[in-house]
């Protein structure tokens, strides 16, 4: 098996016998930019051809848009063997701020890359977006979960934390606009919940200072608590009352499966994308329309009323259960 990134970044430890090669790009050429795709699909295809001594690989994964961009010009890699994993809905990520003809040459730019070529995504609707929104027709369309090995997280829920004593909520995300902190502050402060809401996530300062001043605005603050960034999250998680979920989308939700893997009840938006997927059944009870009375409603409803979860129903998402997924990809 061989990792090759395309950047010298590497923030997690890598299993023995792994074959990890970094194949940055060197060039410093001011024109480099206009030739950059084409230049390190050539160099992604050398790492290949030396890779390939020790035998063709049966299966590529691609993943991060970047690097599918440059992928999909190798001509090294057969393209039968080739899949790209999208992680998020692509027009709440491309189109969103785009309009007319900028919106247009975006969705062609998109549309050359998958059209035509396999592609994995972490939820169907990744895959509808990516179809509905593209007219995109990729050779094949096939739906993995993200993959959780439950027994660690559960373990790592019980590490020691600075989390505090009684009721709390919790969200867990960085400052982004697309995070929607805004709507979760309004739901929290109609909801009544006395219980103080614990925010872990970190972003730029004046995104803090501004979400800091909303919850002076609603006379929230002193049950407002920034805590932000967490290596280990878990722990804060498995304690929590509820987890809330204030997103306009999210392309799958790991923070929804971790909450329910540790027993912890979840609010959410009813936004584009995996979280649907996950909160179905009486756990669907959790669902919002995108508004901030409606996630104050059922932020009250899961509070004092919570859904059962069914550990049996989240095997769906372990490990092994997803790694067998990507090995049928070989098979297809």
């Amino acid at each position: 098996m061989s990792l090759i990134s395309l950047r010298d970044v590497c923030e997690y430890p890598l299993p023995e016998g792994l074959d990890y090669q970094v194949v940055a790009d060197r060039c410093r050429k001011p024109w480099r930019k206009l030739t950059e795709l084409s230049r390190r699909a050539r160099q992604l295809d050398a790492a290949v051809v030396r890779a390939e001594q020790q035998g063709q690989f049966d299966l590529v994964l691609s993943n991060l848009h970047k690097t599918d961009r440059i992928v999909a010009r190798s001509r090294a890699l057969r393209e039968r063997n080739v899949w790209f994993c999208l992680h998020g809905v692509f027009s709440a990520s491309y189109l969103g701020h785009r309009t007319g003809f900028d919106r247009w040459m975006k969705q062609q730019k998109i549309k050359r890359i998958y059209q035509g070529r396999n592609v994995v995504t972490v939820s169907d609707a990744v895959g509808r977006d990516l179809v509905e929104e593209f007219a995109l027709r990729p050779a094949q369309l096939k739906t993995i979960y993200n993959p959780f090995d439950i027994t660690a997280l559960r373990a790592e829920a019980e590490a020691d934390s600075e989390r505090p004593d009684g009721d709390y909520l919790i969200h867990v995300g960085r400052f982004h606009p697309g995070k929607r902190h805004d709507r979760l502050l309004e739901a929290y402060a109609q909801s009544g919940i006395d219980a103080p809401l614990v925010l872990l996530g970190q972003g730029k300062p004046e995104q803090e200072q501004r979400l800091r001043q909303l919850a002076k605005t609603l006379h929230i603050d002193d049950r407002v608590w920034f805590k932000g960034f967490q290596k280990n999250p878990l722990p804060w998680i498995k304690g929590a009352r509820m987890l809330v979920l204030s997103s306009d989308s999210e392309g799958f939700g790991n923070v929804v499966v971790e909450a329910l893997l540790l027993h912890t009840p979840v609010a959410s938006t009813r936004c584009p994308g995996g979280v649907t997927e996950i909160l179905t059944g009486e756990l669907a009870r959790g669902l919002a329309d995108l508004t901030s009375p409606a996630l104050a409603q059922t932020m009250q409803s899961i509070y004092h009323n919570p859904p059962a979860i069914d550990d049996a129903a989240l095997e769906k998402f372990s490990v092994v259960s997803i790694c067998q997924q990507y090995r049928q990809l070989q098979r297809t």
